[in-house]
């Protein structure tokens, strides 16, 4: 091999070494991210001076909202490191805030009642619409999805939906509110009631500038057997687990782990640190923050009522 072929691989060796550390390394600075930097194109240089900039600890610029990684979580990467590329994940971004330019995919919550219309090419005109409550949200990038339920002629109905999925034409949040719980898959072994919801439901609008509104509501299960142990879930929207045996009582009791909560590796392990939050969020902010005022623009004119003269 030539001296110049040498010096070339020796380069790209140095190069795609900066590329993996993007994912697995993580920063420790406290200063937050510029918000007003634009990413229309990916090129080498970009990537060199994010590398540098996170490796000397020097990226500065104004903070980005914190509530934005409860509304928008499926722009934070999957924190296992073995999983982490940047190149993919700033790719990824891009196309879910180009998706979102063409669709309006509004904020909601696990516990809020959405409506989907998407694409089916055997209904009648060629579109569908599902009403249901959110009972989970999960994923990230282009892979997050949420599960919508509903109870149909007395018949529990769920369905999956990839948040990102072009056959996806209109998301509704009919009514927005959170639950205690960060999954509400006990809803399947619970009263009907408490899944059903009109096809028809008119949209709950809340005023501007309000907190999103927590639902305490407390439910009670149905008698076993249930389709998880539910016993040995902390389930803060169940009023009461029931009547259970001995034995599942002594199996749930040696299957605790109060101690998660104080282990700190495990929530590192689990968790991308707030600083790096600030650097991905700050990628995409300028323009979810002009997609959110033209939100609130159509949200105001919905609001208003022209008055009718009165003869």
């Amino acid at each position: 091999m030539s001296a110049v072929g040498r010096i070339l691989s020796r380069n790209f060796r140095l190069n795609f070494r900066d590329f993996k550390s993007i994912g697995s390394q993580r920063c420790l600075s406290s200063s937050a991210p510029s918000a007003s930097t634009k990413h229309d194109s990916i090129d080498e240089h970009s990537i060199n001076e994010t590398v540098g900039k996170r490796k000397s600890h020097q990226y500065d610029g104004p903070i980005v909202p914190s509530e934005y990684r409860f509304v928008y979580p499926e722009f934070l990467p999957d924190p296992a490191p073995a999983h982490r590329n940047a190149l993919r994940e700033r790719l990824e971004r891009m196309d879910m805030v180009a998706r979102r330019t063409i669709i309006d995919i509004p904020e909601f919550y696990v516990g809020s009642i959405l409506a989907v219309t998407h694409s089916e090419p055997h209904a009648p005109g060629k579109s569908n619409r599902f009403v249901g409550i959110c009972i989970q949200r999960k994923g990230c990038g282009l892979r997050a999805s949420f599960i919508l339920r509903n109870v149909i002629d007395h018949q529990g109905v769920e369905v999956v939906y990839e948040m990102y999925d072009p056959a996806i034409q209109k998301i509704d949040c009919l009514r927005l509110e959170k639950r205690l719980d960060d999954e509400l898959l006990y809803l399947r072994d619970a009263p009907e009631e408490y899944s059903t919801f009109p096809v028809d439901m008119e949209p709950e609008y809340l005023p501007e500038g309000s907190p999103v509104p927590v639902n305490d509501i407390k439910i009670r299960l149905n008698p076993q057997p249930w389709c998880r142990k539910w016993e040995c879930a902390n389930l803060k929207g169940v009023l009461e687990i029931g009547r259970i045996s001995e034995n599942r009582q002594r199996k749930a009791k040696a299957n605790e782990k109060p101690w998660e909560k104080y282990d700190l590796m495990k929530i590192y392990r689990e968790t991308i640190p707030e600083e790096e939050q600030q650097m991905i969020y700050s990628e995409v902010y300028s323009k979810l923050h002009s997609m959110e005022i033209s939100r609130k623009k159509l949200k105001r004119k919905r609001s208003f009522v022209r008055p009718t003269k009165n003869a």
